[in-house]
């Protein structure tokens, strides 16, 4: 018995990937300025991809359920 192979069902789950992806590119976000409302860059970068990535989940969720 071969276990199942693991791969999206559709083409909108490798959006899934972009907040995978983009917190880990450090040298974008490793700095101080500029500043939002005198939040540094790294904070408010870490709070915006997490608002990414609930966006990204919505939508694939949302795309989801259409296709059934």
């Amino acid at each position: 018995m071969t276990p199942p192979r693991l791969r999206p069902r559709n083409r909108a789950e490798w959006l899934l990937t972009i907040p995978i992806v983009v917190p880990l590119l450090i040298p974008l976000y490793n700095r101080v300025d500029p500043t939002l409302w005198g939040v540094p860059f790294f904070y408010w970068f870490q709070i915006a991809c997490a608002a990414l990535a609930i966006g990204v989940i919505s939508l694939v969720h949302r795309l989801g359920k259409e296709r059934r």
